[in-house]
């Protein structure tokens, strides 16, 4: 059964979590095992106990303790659940609670890619993508669209920080991703060994459509997205198998990351058996 406490302190040690604003120092907490991440409103902390991260303690708005955080609290079993009203929480954390409940939860180890790829036949890759939003949304929309698994270059941002985590809704608990170990662009002939058509989407000559069968007959496909602004190296584009672009008009040249990842995620992943509801 959970051990309900009420704050009285907030400088406390074992509120840090929740104060810390660094979230490479939260990543780092156990070093050199996994460290914490903040799982922020309660669908999000159910998607992560679903995937079976370990919750570490709950900070829980008092109303919401017999309320709509009751079913959690119970499924977290005998951990501490500091509680307070919502000014307190506020000033801890720095910001307005969303539905009044954070978690703070133990990383895992991170899978290698190469036991992520077994069974993928449509993968993301992101190339250096460096905010935490573009991040969080990509991989809602990867969940959604039917990507099965998100790599990443060791540059980009950690999907498991806090905005991240938010934006995707808790999606980045429901599809496998991991960091890649190889350098940009020696990742691209990684992917190739594995057996992947390697596809970068960039505004360059000799560009398909992503709605070409070429790209929807490739049995597996990486699709390689890059940064915001630069967009991605030019030796990973001459790496590629081949170089995709989403026709557009009105002169417009480029759309957001997770913009164009999500028409392209739809595109090469259309053909896949629906899921049932």
């Amino acid at each position: 059964m959970a051990e309900i406490i009420e704050i009285t302190d907030l400088s406390a040690k074992e509120l840090e979590p929740y104060s810390c604003t660094n979230e490479v120092q939260l990543k780092r907490y156990f070093e050199p095992e996994p460290g914490i991440f903040i799982a922020e409103s309660p669908k999000v902390v159910r998607r992560a106990l679903e995937a079976g991260y370990e919750p570490i303690s709950l900070l829980c708005e008092e109303k919401y303790i017999n309320g709509q955080a009751q079913d959690i609290i119970s499924a977290c079993g005998g951990i501490k659940v500091y509680t307070a009203a919502s000014s307190v929480l506020t000033a801890l954390t720095g910001f307005k609670l969303t539905q009044g409940l954070l978690c703070a939860m133990r990383r895992k180890k991170l899978t290698q890619a190469e036991s992520i790829l077994k069974g993928c036949t449509r993968i993301a890759v992101l190339e250096n993508v460096m905010n935490q939003t573009n991040i969080g949304a990509i991989f809602r929309n990867a969940a959604a669209l039917g990507i099965d698994a998100v790599l990443l270059t060791k540059a980009s941002s950690d999907p498991l920080y806090r905005r991240s985590v938010r934006v995707s809704m808790g999606t980045v608990f429901q599809i496998p991703w991991t960091f890649l170990d190889q350098p940009v662009p020696d990742y691209v002939g990684f992917l190739k060994a594995q057996g992947f058509a390697t596809a970068a989407m960039a505004l360059c000559k000799d560009t398909v459509s992503i709605s070409s069968p070429i790209i929807s007959s490739q049995p597996k496909l990486a699709l390689i997205l890059g940064t915001e602004g630069d967009g991605l190296d030019q030796k990973t584009i001459s790496s590629c198998d081949l170089t995709v672009k989403i026709p557009m008009y009105h002169g417009v040249d480029s759309l957001n990351v997770a913009t164009a990842g999500a028409i392209a995620f739809w595109e090469i992943t259309k053909n896949k058996d629906t899921p049932s509801d």
